[in-house]
């Protein structure tokens, strides 16, 4: 029901925006013909006030009543140079005529900019793109089309693209000190699709992606508050801004999601330095989590709450009109995974928990800290960006111990034109991700109840894990993986709004942690894609 009114509300909204776009070029056409028509009424007015009837003549009359005949024109020789240069002359009734089309003219465009400045669609606007995908992938021996294919798990090679994206925003007056309020939808690969969780760690497959509301103080300090993304690293979610097709490394697994709460935003005036704040719950939740911890001696739950909040900042040092260098960092409590206790035989023990991926942890929680650095140099057709990510959780790790893990990422990207192609530009990107401490977990690496993530190249490898197995152990004296990526991007630009990708993707570790479709395990994996996207 929610997905079918949200879906009506933007259908109904881009009419509105049509419409909103047609007023303002009507606005515009109109006022430069008024303009026109102003000057040439100046200039006759001119004309007429300082005419004076050549003798022998009648002078035009200048009062109401019939109209006055018009003023005689002596013969003009058409061979003369200065023949069809002389003003035209008009009468008063025309004159009056001029005077009322402009006048009327003047009310259209009043009533127009009226309705441009304070009706209910001004201030509205409605972007985003979609961006059919195409990927083969070598080791699940799969090829297929992606687009709003809804699927439930988050991976490297189905991530945020194959989507549709709608950003509606309403802004609330005119200038700098105007408050706003913006939504952005992403039924497929948002938030609200695969990782926004409620206080039980449900996902509620809601379509909202994220929603802020904007209020500026003053000229230099802006509160925010809503749903926000995080402020880790130099890539963004949406498709039509990436310089490759995937994602790197460290925007699926390192950095942090999406948060709920209030920030401040501060930019010094005439500053190159700029500031964001913001305090919310841990990452992923619409409300504080919630977990069972027990039961009373009546069967019911004894629960325990992570009521502690989650702080974030970042601080941005614009260095020149091409480099930006920045940082942020995250501090909190996470919520862990957890599952009923059973016993030597398999069987549950009521009332009591486990908590982990491995079950080893301690207790439901573990204190998170993140903290990235990162560069972006843009000049002409040319940009470059680096990212370096480090994060620690406790107990959750695979072993129940202190999850560690740290990253790079390095981009180079030039745009270019060619014989017959046009525009295009060439991409070349490197990612690494250790995650190997305690058999690896942490951050958003998501391992199973093996230690493993065989989707996305993490955690304890197949050969070690079997190993372990063989001895009566559960693989907890495994590291985890070192995983490494090489993606080379071609990009065209046939028009302004559309975009054509081909990526080819090299992943590899350093364990055998990448399951075949034959169920064999592999130390590397293949991608070759292709994205078409189209902004409005």
């Amino acid at each position: 029901m929610k997905k079918k009114l949200i879906c009506l509300l933007v259908a109904g909204a881009l009419p509105g925006v049509a419409f909103a776009d047609s007023t303002s070029d009507q606005i515009k056409a109109m006022q430069a013909e008024l303009h026109a028509l102003q000057k040439e009424v100046k200039e006759l007015r001119a004309q007429v006030a300082g005419k004076k009837a050549a003798p022998g003549t009648p002078a035009v009359a200048t009062g109401g009543g019939a109209a006055a005949p018009e003023v005689a024109v002596a013969p003009v020789d058409v061979s003369s140079p200065d023949y069809g240069k002389a003003r035209a002359t008009l009468t008063n009734d025309e004159v009056g005529s001029m005077k009322q089309q402009i006048a009327n003219q003047q009310l259209k465009v009043d009533s127009l900019v009226d309705a441009a400045n304070t009706g209910p669609l001004a201030g509205l606007s409605v972007t985003g793109y979609i961006d059919p995908t195409y990927i083969y992938n070598r080791a699940a021996s799969s090829s297929s089309f992606l687009f709003a294919n809804h699927e439930s798990s988050y991976n490297y090679f189905n991530s945020t693209f194959g989507d549709l994206y709608l950003d509606i925003k309403k802004t609330f007056g005119v200038g700098p000190m105007a408050p706003s309020a913006e939504i952005t939808l992403m039924p497929n690969r948002g938030n609200g699709i695969t990782l926004l969780q409620n206080e039980h760690g449900n996902i509620g497959n809601n379509l909202l992606n994220t929603a802020v509301i904007t209020v500026p103080v003053t000229a230099t300090t802006t509160v925010v508050a809503g749903l926000m993304p995080s402020f880790g690293g130099y890539e963004v979610q949406q498709s039509n801004q990436m310089l490759t097709l995937t994602h790197n490394l460290l925007y699926d697994f390192s950095d942090p999601g999406s948060y709920i709460g209030v920030g401040l935003n501060y930019t010094g005036d005439g500053s190159p330095w700029a500031w964001k704040f913001m305090l919310g719950n841990e990452q992923y939740r619409t409300y504080g989590s919630v977990v069972q911890v027990g039961t009373n001696s009546l069967g019911d739950p004894i629960t325990s709450s992570n009521k502690i909040p989650t702080f974030t900042a970042r601080v941005d040092y614009t260095w020149s009109s091409a480099l930006d260098i920045g940082g942020s960092f995250n501090i909190g409590r996470q919520t862990l995974a957890s599952a009923q206790a059973t016993d030597a035989n398999g069987q549950p023990v009521p009332g009591s928990f486990v908590y982990g991926v491995g079950g080893q942890s301690r207790n439901a929680f573990g204190a998170f800290f993140f903290g990235e650095a990162d560069a972006t140099y843009t000049q002409a057709d040319v940009q470059y960006n680096a990212e370096l990510d480090y994060g620690q959780q406790q107990n959750a790790a695979y072993n129940g111990g202190q999850a560690q893990w740290y990253g790079i990422s390095l981009l180079a990207h030039r745009k270019f034109s060619m014989p017959v192609v046009g525009r295009m530009g060439v991409t070349a990107r490197y990612d690494a991700l250790v995650d190997s401490k305690n058999g690896g977990g942490g951050g958003g690496v998501a391992l199973n109840a093996n230690g493993m993530d065989t989707a996305d190249g993490f955690g304890i490898g197949a050969d070690c894990l079997a190993s372990s197995k063989a001895g009566g152990g559960l693989g907890f004296e495994c590291k985890g993986a070192i995983h490494q990526d090489v993606a080379l991007d071609l990009l065209f630009y046939p028009t302004q709004q559309l975009t054509v990708k081909v990526e080819y993707r090299h992943d590899w570790a350093n364990k055998q942690v990448f399951l075949r479709n034959d169920g064999s395990y592999a130390k590397s994996n293949d991608l070759l894609g292709t994205q078409l996207i189209y902004a409005f």
